[in-house]
């Protein structure tokens, strides 16, 4: 299926797909409406969808498609290089992402693969996406640091009990402090790492390597 709100685009392309023999369109769609009406009766293995749509966006569309059509894969084609546009697109469920000034040939490669079930970035796309996913990992690590950091020894000791599922009277008993104490540490680490309850706590402390 091909969605794109310029004929003239969508014309351009049926004109080059339908020269291989492979290929087949059975749909084509101006927004992102009308490409999910045309989904409850066609099902293509990929849907070509631009992202600069008239009311709902590629984006918003790829969405719905995801969460609908499992079976269906989308390939984003689009005049936008531009990380946040790229990372939302694969975010929403994309499997691939080219830009509209690809050589003819990198599109069929794209549509063979993304059709087969695997991933497909232009060279541009990949980098952008490598470095948002640097980018983000820095972040995320200089963020574990800076909770690192708010914790005293003592409260991580407990904390690495805790994520052993040991209780607070296990804990009080294993390092010979009371209850009451044992408790009141695990609420200073709540308070500062801004986390809800134990077991929000305990699943930081792993996802973010605390200990």
């Amino acid at each position: 299926m091909l969605v794109d709100d310029h004929s003239i685009v969508r014309n351009g392309i049926r004109s080059l797909l339908e020269q291989v023999d492979e290929f087949e369109i059975i749909a084509e769609a101006a927004d992102g409406e009308e490409a999910l009406d045309k989904l409850k009766t066609n099902q293509p293995d990929v849907v070509l969808m631009d992202i600069s749509l008239p009311g709902m966006s590629g984006i918003q569309t790829t969405q719905v498609i995801a969460r609908l059509y499992k079976n269906v894969r989308v390939l984003m084609l689009s005049m936008h290089n531009n990380e946040d546009y790229i990372l939302r697109s694969v975010e929403a469920g994309a499997q691939g992402y080219i830009l509209k000034d690809s050589s003819s040939d990198e599109m069929k490669k794209a549509i063979r693969t993304v059709s087969s079930g695997e991933k497909y970035f232009s060279s541009p796309v990949a980098n952008i996406i490598l470095n948002g996913y640097m980018t983000q990992l820095k972040k995320t690590d200089r963020s574990s640091q800076m909770r690192r950091s708010k914790l005293s020894k003592k409260e991580k000791e407990i904390l690495h009990y805790l994520v052993d599922g040991m209780s607070s009277r296990e804990i009080a008993e294993r390092l010979q402090l009371s209850v009451r104490t044992v408790d009141n540490h695990r609420a200073n680490m709540m308070r500062r790492l801004q986390v809800k309850n134990a077991a929000e706590l305990v699943r930081m402390a792993v996802e973010e390597k605390l200990l």
